[in-house]
């Protein structure tokens, strides 16, 4: 599609109005926002390319070329993906009475293969949270976020948007605010808390300057530490540690926290509510993990494996 069709001003304002609702009511974040706006402008100017009616006027044969066509060059993942946003903005036109019909209705979900999260081994684990120098300010900053992150199983966005305040030394605990603002209390482990009183004491008035922040975790320019310049860092220690790039996400201590904590006998509930999770169908992936590790070790150390 060329970069110079533009959307109509009006299916622009049905956007905009779509995604003021979300932000108004659901509270969604900036980033979630930004994906259904662009993936909805996506939309308005495919369709404008095919002179095709506006958004509020599209009914199910046009939807249906549309996905169609994103089947072409799409991911599963990512055409699942439009086919949710377009669900949710027809929903929202419904309600409002601009539409007489949901055009979405008969529009089904690409099938996915089922994806595995990347999980290190506790060896692995070691060996990327040994990789920070710890003599540095900055080292010892990126072991205490590291160290919190497997103790905890944190999301990256929740780890770097710690405070202060939400720290409780004294109960062990961390103060979690999830998806949807849910909050959540998760325990810090002996080593977290240890790191983390090393790096509050020692490296992080170093690394202020006399500045102020109520960031737990702080960048050498004072600010608090990004989801992106985290990830880099943890790329970065992972190759100190000997880790493969292909064996690395984001959310790589998350599942390993899971996957571990399973591994030693924990209870799925259990899991479910450190990791923050509404449905106990998306912690049950880490069972599968958990079970296909121990039939490696069978298989590698039993006798008639």
């Amino acid at each position: 599609m060329s970069n110079t069709v533009q959307a109509s001003p009006e299916d622009v304002a049905e956007i905009d109005a779509f995604c003021d609702t979300l932000w108004l009511e659901d509270g969604l974040a900036k980033a979630s926002l930004s994906s259904y706006r662009s993936d909805l402008l996506h939309l308005a100017r495919w369709m404008t390319e095919q002179h095709l009616s506006s958004l509020c006027a599209a009914d199910e044969l046009a939807l249906i070329s549309f996905v169609a066509m994103l089947s072409q060059t799409r991911r599963a993942s990512s055409q699942a993906r439009y086919i949710s946003t377009l669900r949710r903005f027809y929903r929202h036109l419904l309600a409002r009475g601009l539409i007489r019909s949901d055009p979405t209705l008969k529009i089904a979900m690409p099938l996915k293969p089922a994806r595995l999260p990347k999980v290190l081994s506790e060896r692995d684990v070691e060996a990327l949270l040994g990789a920070p120098p710890v003599d540095t300010p900055l080292g010892l900053r990126d072991r205490a976020m590291l160290e919190t992150l497997y103790a905890t199983g944190l999301r990256v966005s929740e780890l770097v948007g710690l405070k202060l305040h939400e720290v409780s030394f004294d109960m062990g605990i961390l103060r979690v605010f999830g998806k949807g603002s849910k909050e959540r209390l998760v325990p810090l482990g002996e080593q977290a808390i240890d790191w983390l009183r090393l790096y509050l004491a020692d490296a992080r008035p170093e690394v202020l300057a006399g500045r102020q922040s109520d960031d737990m975790f702080v960048t050498a320019r004072g600010a608090g530490m990004t989801r992106q310049a985290f990830w880099l860092l943890i790329k970065r220690y992972a190759l100190a540690a000997g880790i493969a790039p292909a064996r690395l996400s984001p959310h790589v201590l998350r599942h390993a926290f899971a996957t571990h904590l399973l591994n030693h006998g924990a209870d799925l509930r259990v899991v479910q509510l450190l990791l923050g999770h509404s449905d106990i169908s998306t912690t049950q992936i880490y069972t599968h993990i958990a079970r296909e590790r121990l039939k490696t070790l069978h298989a590698e150390h039993h006798p008639r494996g």
